[in-house]
């Protein structure tokens, strides 16, 4: 019995994957991640003296504190533990033990590392069995001011957990502070007063938040660090200005917890990564990070309307061209009135993102690449902001075009149709495995389908979706797992998708190559690729 009951509490209480509990271990760069979060100064003075979590701790979560308790304490300390069943707690009973020693730690400046090491290693045999109660209502306290996704992004460090370790999660010692996710942040000043709230602050450049950003978001040029000083001063100025009225008057937009929103693309966030080592050098408490910024964003809003979630989201999603500013368009303004008619709409109009139409049954997730049909469309720069190479073959969208996205009855018939077929021979075509290009990095969506020829005949295809192009795969009947790379088309020269009422599962991409003549100016190659969903 007594040896079941032990199995149980190393299961659920103490850190079972051997490989973690060690020195650079996952659990201590957590903490560390946690210690910055609330205590930034006391983080960054034990980082300048290089005294990492694991030089102290590790007894401490190996043995739940026992190694350097009284007993009566341990067994008062155990007591409550088990109570709360709650194995991310521990995280926080270290903190508030930390916290408590931090004037004694500060005071040691002048001190070796070793002697800090060995005080804080010892700091738990300071605790009293009648402190113990102060101790766990202080970490509840701490816990209720922590975002949720410290937990949820890292269950798997607790339990016989069957959960993989992500590749992105993986190292949390990389991280520049707190990761928060993107549910998260929309969530948190939506649905609770108490609790955390983020003040989210977008570091993109001004022409990709113009083009699109969180309702909500405070934009500060992450740029102007290094290009203008001193205006980056004044905006950070204002910046905590607007968060401070924010808060004193209750907006929507308000949190004590600063939240930067990069664009998701690493090359692009290096500044934004310099701004965030600002706020963290001032000591700034409550700093964190969108995990993968705006275009997790954008993804998450998509897989919300692909899921039939026609949620109050949809309108926090705005433009500049539109009459908001990125602080009072939110506040005091219902997210979800149903008198609205703006609906999906809104959010498709303002970010020209693509979303699935509810009466196409494509079962797999989707995305359809929509224009704003208020919008020229050669005016449209934003409308896949995303990085390309310049070695990518882009063709500029057709002119002049309708919505993008139609549905229905009569059969179209366009006199320009190429059929695509004929633009690359099979001698030609790359072979490659299916398995490893689904699951290449960039691939955001796969949807297996048949490739529809105007002669009728289908092709067993896989369409692969990345942040700026769409790739046809189709299977080679010779060679199971295998493919040619059919066609490679950049997103921007889908100029239509249409499809046809009464056989919904069949898609049409009409798609549109600019072909530059010397002396003659531009002309466009159309054709359409067709596409039956399984």
């Amino acid at each position: 019995g007594g040896h079941h009951f032990l199995l149980q509490v190393a299961k659920h209480y103490l850190h079972p994957r051997a490989e973690d509990c060690v020195p650079k271990g996952r659990p201590f760069h957590l903490y560390r991640l946690l210690l910055q979060y609330h205590e930034p100064e006391l983080c960054s003075f034990l980082d300048t003296k290089k005294i990492t979590p694991d030089s102290y701790a590790m007894s401490w979560l190996g043995s739940l504190f026992s190694s350097h308790c009284l007993p009566e304490v341990t067994q008062a300390l155990w007591d409550n533990y088990l109570q709360q069943a709650d194995p991310f707690l521990i995280f926080f009973l270290m903190l508030i033990i930390l916290v408590n020693a931090k004037d004694t730690i500060l005071a040691q400046e002048g001190d070796s590392k070793e002697d800090i090491i060995k005080m804080l290693e010892g700091s738990p045999a300071l605790l009293e069995a009648e402190d113990i109660e102060d101790l766990f209502s202080l970490a509840q306290y701490y816990y209720s001011k922590t975002p949720l996704s410290l937990r949820k992004e890292n269950q798997n460090l607790f339990g016989s957990s069957l959960v993989a370790l992500k590749e992105e999660d993986m190292d949390l010692s990389q991280a520049l502070c707190l990761p928060v996710s993107v549910p998260e942040i929309l969530q948190a000043n939506q649905l609770q007063q108490e609790g955390v709230r983020f003040f989210v602050v977008d570091c993109r450049p001004a022409e990709q938040y113009n083009a699109g950003h969180l309702s909500t978001a405070f934009h500060l040029d992450s740029d102007l660090m290094l290009q203008n000083p001193s205006e980056f001063a004044l905006s950070v100025k204002s910046l905590l200005e607007a968060q401070k009225q924010s808060l004193e008057s209750g907006s929507i937009a308000s949190g004590e917890h600063l939240c930067f929103m990069g664009s998701g693309r690493e090359e692009e966030d290096m500044y934004m990564n310099m701004v965030l080592a600002h706020f963290l050098q001032k000591n700034k408490e409550y700093v964190s990070i969108a995990k993968g910024g705006f275009m997790a964003l954008q993804q998450h809003l998509v897989d919300m309307n692909i899921e039939g979630l026609d949620s109050s989201y949809v309108h926090w999603i705005v433009s500049t061209s539109g009459s908001h500013s990125s602080l009072s368009s939110a506040d005091g303004e219902s997210l979800s009135s149903p008198g609205d008619s703006k609906g999906v709409k809104s959010l498709v109009n303002k970010m020209t993102f693509a979303l699935k139409s509810k009466s196409v049954n494509v079962k797999e997730k989707m995305i359809s690449f929509i224009e704003n049909t208020s919008t020229p469309v050669d005016r449209i720069s934003f409308n896949l902001p995303w990085h390309v190479s310049s070695s990518d073959r882009v063709g500029k969208p057709y002119r002049g075009v309708k919505p993008v996205f139609s549905i229905g009855d009569e059969e179209e018939y366009d006199t320009d149709e190429i059929d695509s077929s004929s633009m690359s021979d099979d001698d030609r075509k790359e072979i490659v495995n299916i398995q490893t290009w689904i699951n290449k990095p960039d691939v955001k969506h796969h949807i297996t389908c048949n490739e529809v020829k105007e002669t009728g005949h289908m092709f067993p295809s896989h369409l692969l979706i990345t942040a700026t192009h769409m790739y046809c795969l189709r299977e080679i009947a010779s060679r199971k797992g295998f493919a040619y790379i059919q066609s490679r088309q950049a997103l921007n020269s889908v100029v239509k998708i249409t499809s046809k009422k009464k056989h919904p599962e069949l898609i049409t991409f009409k798609v549109a190559h600019e072909n530059k003549i010397l002396h003659q100016g531009c002309t466009y190659t159309r054709f359409d690729i067709k596409f039956k969903f399984v």
